[in-house]
């Protein structure tokens, strides 16, 4: 059993319909200069919008490491809530910034065997031939303190 009332036990068919978009993501994440720069100016005032506009995450730091990634470190300043309710509101943030193809992907922080937090790996970007602009990309990495 998976889950509760899961009477199956496996799934019912497979993915396959999507193997191209994901592909053409995964090609351009391995592009040398797929990644574009200045994520702090392109990015950071979408996120701080959205988050003065939403309250309930407040950026605490930002910066851009070594690999081009955009770190954002967030904390939760929303009602206490569920481990769903808080990743609806990131994926709500991600919007804000995402484009035309994304790649999320959420991850627990574990603190003494309790949840002290999520993190969320964010490939975003625009592809050929559905480019607004040149195709370029964003790496994110968003960690969220505070989820209980």
């Amino acid at each position: 059993m998976r889950w509760e009332g899961d009477e199956i036990g496996r799934g019912v068919g497979d993915a396959e319909r999507f193997v191209p978009g994901v592909s053409d993501l995964l090609a351009a994440f391995q592009e040398p200069l797929w990644v574009t720069e200045e994520p702090e100016v392109h990015l950071l005032p979408h996120v701080e919008r959205w988050c003065q506009n939403d309250g309930r995450l407040a950026v605490r730091t930002s910066s851009t490491d070594d690999q081009h990634t955009f770190v954002l470190d967030l904390e939760w300043r929303g009602e206490p809530t569920s481990v769903g309710h808080a990743r609806a509101a990131v994926f709500s943030l991600i919007g804000s910034f995402a484009e035309t193809a994304t790649y999320i992907r959420q991850r627990r922080i574990l603190s003494d065997g309790s949840l002290a937090g999520l993190q969320f790996e964010i490939g975003t970007g625009e592809l050929a031939p559905d480019a607004r602009f040149r195709p370029h990309g964003h790496a994110v990495l968003i960690n969220v303190a505070g989820i209980r």
